[in-house]
């Protein structure tokens, strides 16, 4: 992440990997990284921005479309590697893209005008921030979404806890922990999504709102999506990820009989245990904090002090780096992890919080 002043070949490229247009009364966002599966850099983040504020005050443009080039997916989610890079050397550079991110993902939750999105493919981390905070969020018999942090030694952010705190009963910590991705069924179940159109008709979709209202259009899209898995699961799932604890909810998955929620429990063991720790406290947290606004808050103090956890480098390290799949965390055990150690991550940062609400005598006001 180039916070300097690029020269004009940099400059290009940053705006090639975001193309714009206007086609009738749609703006049209596309992600054009396919070959590191559009994923996010700063000055990808700050060229979606400035286009939607740019068409939020057009009249002539009355939806937005976002996209991904590419057959792989949307958005496989943030630059990683640059994050590690950032952790390792303790810079800002990450708090930087986070800040300008999740501003973003505001913007798009509270966006006056219809903001569709194509989730086609692989959705992951960042890339459902883009998505999943839209009017109208579209998957395929392709979707793959995923808030896959845990794994990284990582939390969900980009609003991710908001939206798996709203998931019926508790299937979102159960995606939230594991880091499972879900097909369409399971992304609409969960309120990830709104509607299944089959992929071949995406791009006659994308055309056709150019010229047509959003309704009108989907009206002649819309399929049933082909079954899923969670429904069939809710009952052990609920009860398991009930649990007060992380160990807790381990033994119950354990002891359910149920074949999916012993590997569920193998899967838990294999994440960070303090990614697992901040992760359930911050699900259970957002519920009572009100509007995307404040979880949003809530995940800047958590990714900024994850900048500093020895776990956020050895995880990205442990799987895109070296790509030995065996991170070595520290502490290495659930029972390590103690109450002061998952307090840290909701820290108070002062001066550098996030801050997209106000509060005064009478309203809280989004940013």
């Amino acid at each position: 992440m180039n916070h300097g002043s690029p020269g004009n070949h940099d400059r290009d490229q940053d705006q090639g990997h975001v193309l714009l247009r206007t086609e009738g009364h749609t703006g049209y966002l596309t992600l054009n990284r396919p070959k590191a599966l559009n994923a996010l850099t700063h000055p990808m983040v700050l060229r979606i921005d400035e286009a939607l504020a740019r068409w939020q005050h057009d009249p002539d443009v009355t939806a937005v479309v976002i996209e991904g080039a590419g057959e792989r997916g949307l958005c496989a989610g943030g630059d990683i590697r640059a994050i590690y890079e950032d952790a390792r050397t303790g810079g800002r550079a990450s708090a930087d893209f986070w800040r300008d991110e999740y501003r973003l993902n505001a913007r798009i939750a509270r966006y006056p005008k219809p903001y569709v999105a194509l989730m086609d493919g692989i959705v992951m981390g960042g890339g459902v921030g883009i998505s999943a905070h839209g009017t109208v969020r579209i998957v395929t018999e392709r979707s793959r979404v995923a808030m896959p942090e845990t794994g990284i030694g990582f939390v969900p952010d980009v609003g991710g806890t908001y939206l798996l705190a709203l998931a019926p009963g508790e299937l979102g910590t159960h995606l939230a922990l594991t880091g499972a991705p879900v097909g369409a069924a399971d992304a609409l179940l969960c309120g990830l999504a709104d509607h299944f159109v089959p992929s071949e008709l995406l791009p006659r979709l994308a055309a056709d709102l150019a010229r047509a209202s959003v309704h009108e259009v989907l009206e002649r899209y819309v399929a049933p999506a082909p079954g899923g898995t969670l429904d069939g699961d809710r009952e052990w799932i609920d009860h398991c990820y009930a649990a007060d604890t992380v160990e807790d909810i381990v033994e119950r998955l354990l002891d359910s009989g149920a074949p999916a929620a012993k590997e569920a429990a193998a899967t838990l063991r294999a994440k960070s245990p303090t990614a697992l720790k901040v992760t359930l406290a911050a699900l259970r947290r957002v519920r009572g904090l009100g509007p995307l606004e404040r979880a949003l808050e809530q995940e800047y103090r958590i990714s900024c002090a994850a900048l500093s956890s020895p776990d956020l480098v050895e995880g990205i390290r442990a799987q895109v780096i070296d790509k030995d799949r065996s991170p070595r965390w520290s502490p290495p055990a659930l029972a390590e992890v103690g109450p002061a150690d998952v307090e840290r991550y909701f820290a108070p940062l002062g001066a550098h919080e996030l801050a997209l609400t106000r509060t005064d005598s009478t309203q809280e006001v989004p940013w």
